[in-house]
């Protein structure tokens, strides 16, 4: 019995290639339209797909071609081939505005874009496209069902710039470039005013300054102690009940040590 049915089943499989081929082979694109949305609907997209490439040329400015181009952004969609989703998507949205499909393809050529950011050591040229997208398609859509994704989206992509942006500051910190650290430091404060690594990006900024100082040809060394200390009252103003509150504090007192004993110098 069991024989059996694995036979049937070679048979079958064996039919459906055959099938299958001379489709891929038949000049009527009629049939392969039929047969590419059958393969789809039975989520077969490799298969589907071959056949939609075909036909594509053939079918444009024609009135079936609404319904095979959006199967044929979401094939790749589904076939996690997001560059040309995206693209795809995009081009059907521009292509048809009054589409009841409209709405849906342009949150996921926003999707596919989002889908592309890299994680947030790499270059994030993705990911600034990718909220480019998302915030045009909030945009638009203000009132779209898809709208509290698409927001949750752009803070996840927000977040990821946040990361980068403050870990290559720390960088500059920890290979002893504070003049780049302090600049990195200033940029993420003006640039992430929400952010979860605020308290960080202060604190980094006050001791990125404050070894500046340190290592400063005497002639500095007074007034980029005094910038620490504006730092130092800055950090003070937002995070002093926060756990680095006792580093920046140590800091601070070594800061006025410094400065008192300039001060003593110059008087004598």
């Amino acid at each position: 019995m069991r024989t059996s049915l694995l036979l049937l089943f070679i048979v079958m499989f064996f039919m459906s290639c055959g099938e299958y081929q001379k489709i891929l082979k038949n000049p009527d694109a009629g049939m392969k339209f039929t047969y590419a949305e059958n393969l789809y609907l039975q989520e077969k997209y490799k298969k589907a797909l071959k056949l939609m490439e075909q036909i594509v040329p053939v079918y444009r400015g024609k009135p079936q071609a609404e319904k095979l181009m959006y199967i044929y952004a979401n094939t790749y969609f589904n076939l996690e081939d997001y560059y040309l989703a995206g693209y795809q998507f995009e081009r059907f949205a521009i292509s048809y505005p009054k589409s009841d499909s409209v709405e849906l393809a342009s949150y996921k050529s926003a999707i596919s874009y989002y889908e592309l950011s890299p994680i947030y050591s790499l270059d994030q040229k993705d990911t600034y496209t990718g909220l480019e997208k998302l915030q045009n398609f909030i945009d638009i859509y203000p009132n779209s069902e898809y709208r509290v994704e698409a927001n949750e989206k752009v803070k996840i992509l927000t977040e990821k710039l946040e990361r980068k942006a403050i870990e290559t500051a720390k960088q500059y910190n920890k290979i002893s470039d504070f003049k780049s650290a302090i600049a990195s430091f200033d940029n993420f404060i003006s640039d992430f005013p929400g952010s979860i690594y605020r308290k960080d990006a202060f604190y980094g900024r006050l001791n990125a300054s404050y070894r500046l100082a340190l290592r400063s040809v005497p002639s500095k060394v007074n007034k980029r102690l005094n910038d620490s200390k504006e730092y130092y009252e800055n950090f003070v103003k937002y995070f002093s009940n926060t756990d680095l509150m006792t580093d920046a504090d140590e800091i601070m007192i070594d800061i006025d040590k410094r400065l008192l004993k300039i001060k003593t110098e110059t008087s004598s």
